[in-house]
């Protein structure tokens, strides 16, 4: 269309051919109308171009600045509509409402209007710029939400989206296409590539999109805590759902059901997968972005934070020729990375290494990797089924959740296979009870269990600010230290500075409590001996609790003490 009024100008000697030329390598540069352009340019003014439309459309013309407009009539359009289309509301007379619009030819949004309101459209030329400072006027905030949005953006100005890619990925996982990440690019789009980018900057392990009523927020997990980072104006939240849905190949139409995606970045040339889940809440869908940097991932069991002996165990345990090792703990205590610096320890050429998990978070060489899928009958004691077929001689089970999976577990233990996997309990020996529940015998138990780790991530103090903490010496004891440990160590804790984002720790480290199955322990689970006899026997025999573990870390000065009462109990 745009060519083809400026067309009709050239015919009818309002502008010149070269004048015309210039204003279309404007449009190709900048975008906009081609007679906003001639305005700009300076060709043509703003009521000779109106002048022509009324001509050229046979529709009355109308100068919205001089017009008294009812605020009632603005509420029938909503802003959006308004700019998308456009057009502004002028009046309403019986059935028909008269509408402002910059070109009247367009059939689709006087269509989209009488749908919308019910009335008869009865449209009428105005220019770009006056509907604009009538959209300004009448619309108030709503009419600048880029504004808004660049303020936003501003505050969060530590990452620039010009290193973050989209990888799509096909089944070839070959596909690389680049973010367009010019000015004038949808600031939606711009902004949920700083959401993404920022949280990879800052360490991020999750990423929460929050819509409420009123507000609606973004939160950024860091070292396990959640930090409030930005709050968006509160009409971008289905946007941002939206973008975000697309970029991991989610329905965006279906907004009722609880949908999960994966999304492949690249970030200066780094790769990133986010796992993707949305949930439908009262005032929109909450999104919570997982996000999985193999940088980040240490595969040495050295660096994690073992104590020697803990560490001389699980290595025994994870190199014995068949058995079960289980790693427990809550979501996010680490016990993925546990069990892949295990499988990488032992991931030897002579070695069949089959995993099962919901989901895949890392793929690593060597190992084969199966992605259970529970909606298509794929489940973990299917695929355990499937792998003691495949010849494997270690298996590693993402999670015992149920008596079907543990059974086929603890049967391939005692079969001549190492099985490695996770279950969630509060400590290593409530683990026992946790399986004799399900309803595994204690004879198989006690047969097939080698070892039992369980853990949790306690934050580090910032190296850059660390300075020295005067605890009383009551805190200490109620803590756990005993008075011969009093007056031998420093406690210490962070100030809070630019490298730790004023938190006062940077980074975390793990706490293990490592618990060998040794024949004590095994007698006690055949006399069916309780959690706490089993908690007794295990510290006797040497086993550091999670607690205990903790103290070592103060002692260390690597964590503070309000870090380890916040993340383990009193043993």
């Amino acid at each position: 269309m745009a060519p083809k009024i400026g067309q009709l100008l050239v015919t009818n000697k309002i502008i010149m051919e070269e004048q015309l030329l210039k204003a279309i390598e404007l449009q190709k540069k900048e975008g906009g109308r081609i007679g906003t352009n001639l305005i700009k340019l300076g060709f043509i003014t703003d009521d000779k171009l109106v002048e022509f439309l009324s001509r050229q459309y046979g529709v009355p013309a109308v100068n919205l600045l001089s017009e008294e407009i009812d605020p009632n009539i603005v509420k029938f359009i909503p802003y959006e509509v308004a700019q998308k289309y456009q057009i502004f509301p002028v009046s309403k007379n019986g059935a028909s409402l008269k509408l402002a619009m910059a070109d009247p030819s367009n059939v689709f949004a006087i269509d989209d209007i009488k749908f919308m309101t019910g009335y008869n459209v009865k449209p009428v030329v105005a220019s770009e710029a006056s509907i604009k400072e009538a959209m300004a006027k009448y619309y108030g905030q709503q009419s600048a939400p880029s504004d808004a949005l660049q303020g936003v953006m501003d505050s969060m100005d530590g990452f620039g989206d010009e290193h973050l890619d989209l990888v799509h990925e096909t089944e070839d996982d070959v596909d690389i296409t680049a973010l367009k990440t010019a000015v004038e690019e949808a600031p939606v789009v711009k902004l949920v590539n700083l959401i993404l980018g920022e949280a990879i900057t800052r360490g991020a392990s999750d990423i929460h999109l929050e819509p409420y009523e009123k507000t609606f927020r973004v939160r950024y997990r860091i070292d396990g805590v959640l930090y409030d980072v930005m709050q968006p104006p509160p009409k971008l939240k289905a946007a941002l759902s939206s973008r975000i849905k697309i970029m991991s190949e989610l329905d965006i139409a279906e907004r009722r059901l609880p949908q999960d995606g994966r999304i492949k970045l690249k970030i200066k040339d780094k790769g990133v997968d986010l796992r993707v889940s949305t949930l439908p809440t009262l005032f929109g869908e909450k999104i919570v972005m997982r996000i999985l940097d193999k940088s980040n991932l240490s595969l040495e069991l050295t660096k994690l934070g073992f104590e020697e002996k803990a560490l001389k165990d699980f290595n025994e345990a994870i190199c014995s020729p068949y058995g079960m090792v289980l790693v427990t703990g809550p979501t996010g205590s680490g016990k993925t990375t546990t069990l892949y610096s295990a499988l990488s320890t032992v991931n030897n050429i002579d070695v069949n290494i089959m995993t099962a998990e919901d989901p895949v978070e890392y793929n690593l060489l060597g190992i084969n990797q199966v992605h259970v899928r529970e909606d298509i009958g794929l489940t973990f004691a299917a695929a355990l089924r499937s792998f003691l077929r495949q010849d494997p001689d270690i298996i590693m089970v993402g999670e015992i959740r149920d008596f079907e999976t543990a059974e086929i577990a603890v049967k391939a233990a005692l079969t001549g296979h190492l099985v490695l996997s996770t279950i969630h309990t509060n400590d290593a020996p409530s683990t026992v009870s946790r399986l004799l529940n399900m309803g595994i015998e204690p004879f198989l138990v006690s047969a097939s269990v080698l070892l039992i780790l369980a853990q949790r991530l306690a934050r580090k103090v910032c190296e850059k600010c660390k300075y020295e903490d005067h605890v009383p010496e009551s805190a200490l004891l109620n803590i756990g230290f005993s008075n011969d440990e009093l007056n031998t160590f420093k406690c210490f804790k962070g100030k809070g500075c630019s490298v730790c984002s004023g938190t006062g720790y940077k980074g975390r480290i793990a706490l293990y409590e490592v618990m060998t199955v040794k024949e004590e322990i095994r007698d006690l689970i055949l006399k069916g001996g309780s959690t706490t006899d089993i908690k007794k026997m295990a510290v006797k025999l040497g086993m550091k609790t999670l607690r205990m573990s903790g103290l070592t870390k103060i002692k260390e000065g690597v964590t503070s003490v309000e870090e380890i009462l916040r993340v383990t109990f009193g043993d």
